[in-house]
């Protein structure tokens, strides 16, 4: 039994002092690490010194606590001869298991408050972003720029269903990221759209909940370029785990000129709403949108998944009326999980979806779907 002690004892002792290594450098395997991250931003690095500060505490207390206790049950043991005391209510002991706990407390809680304030505090951002939560994507707004686009997953259908081998970036590769300036605070503001989702980049220490009706706010400032992944971390729906959050920080100059292009973009489309779009040029486009942001629940054939989500081959909606169809993408179907799309699409790819939904696998409806049909349905609404 004593021999069982000092084995137990002593691998206590080499994992104590083998914590200085785990504590100051992070320990990767091919897949994981052991400690969190301590990240990019302000924010956590916050959240990494306040934990360290209380693994250390822990294991102080650990250590001490622990070591009394082998220490009292082999230097009083039976066979050296030690006899058991008979006492009751202590006054010093119970003091010092009251005192000693509080005062411990209270100089964690300084350390611990000043991290809070920290991270809450979101004040004189010099950008601030509209997060807003879909199934199963995100929407990024950038407020007063009149810059607003989706994000969405980019890996393809056939490497979620193993119809073709895993890319390096499965399920962490997104149509647009999120991108941000070096040197610069990011005010987010998120919300939900449908269900509850969640927002969250660990490397920033950002994480907030995404409800409908509410607004949460976080903040990120870093001067290391790169790209950071993360994900949505409340189980929202059946596509929860297919909506990754990748969030690209360039250096100041690059993130001008994106944002310019971004504003190009912007005004060329608003450009392209009374275009004449030829039936050739909208079945291209509505290809791309479909299978961007329908074809996970319609299929690639447009043939759904029978029993879950109807097919559109064929289908009442497909080949009935043109203003039926734009309807159901702008306005949603109640009950159903077909959310509006109204917020999430272009005029002018919901008319090139609709318009390919309606010309494609057979139906050959032979209609011309423009975006301007959906803006005046927008308008009449």
């Amino acid at each position: 039994m004593l021999k069982r002690a000092k084995a137990l004892f002593l691998s206590l002792l080499s994992l104590v002092v083998s914590l200085p290594a785990l504590g100051s450098a992070v320990v990767e395997t091919s897949t994981r690490q052991l400690n969190m991250p301590q990240g990019v931003t302000e924010v956590s690095q916050a959240a990494y010194d306040i934990h360290m500060i209380m693994v250390w505490v822990c294991t102080v207390i650990g250590v001490g606590v622990f070591g009394f206790m082998f220490y009292v049950m082999y230097a009083h043991r039976k066979s050296r001869g030690a006899v058991a005391e008979n006492f009751h209510e202590n006054l010093v002991v119970e003091l010092l298991w009251t005192i000693v706990p509080t005062i411990i407390l209270i100089v964690m809680a300084f350390p611990a408050t000043t991290a809070l304030l920290k991270v809450y505090d979101t004040d004189n951002p010099d950008i601030e972003i509209k997060v807003t939560g879909y199934q199963w994507k995100w929407q990024y707004e950038y407020l007063g720029e009149g810059v607003k686009f989706m994000s969405e997953l980019n890996t393809s259908l056939d490497e979620v269903y193993g119809r073709e081998p895993k890319g390096e970036h499965y399920l962490r590769e997104v149509t647009e990221p999120l991108v941000l300036p070096v040197g610069k605070k990011i005010r987010f503001l998120v919300t939900g759209n449908d269900v509850i989702h969640s927002w969250w980049v660990p490397d920033f220490g950002v994480k907030r909940d995404a409800v409908p009706g509410l607004f949460t706010s976080g903040w990120a400032k870093t001067d290391e370029p790169g790209i950071y992944v993360g994900e949505c971390t409340e189980l929202c729906g059946l596509g929860h785990a297919f909506m990754p959050v990748v969030v690209e920080v360039k250096e100041e100059a690059e993130y001008n000129e994106w944002l310019a292009g971004k504003k190009a973009e912007a005004a060329e489309y608003a450009s392209t709403i009374g275009k004449q779009w030829s039936a050739e040029e909208l079945m291209v486009r509505g290809e791309e949108v479909y299978e961007r942001s329908c074809a996970a629940c319609h299929q690639s054939n447009g043939e759904g998944i029978p029993g879950v989500f109807p097919a559109l081959k064929d289908s009442p909606i497909a080949l009935g009326p043109m203003v039926g169809h734009i309807a159901v993408l702008i306005d949603g179907v109640a009950g159903t999980s077909m959310q509006s799309f109204a917020d999430q699409l272009s005029e002018v790819d919901i008319a090139a979806v609709v318009h390919y939904e309606r010309n494609a696998w057979d139906n050959n409806v032979g209609d011309v779907t423009q975006p301007l049909d959906v803006l005046n349905y927008k308008q009449s609404k």
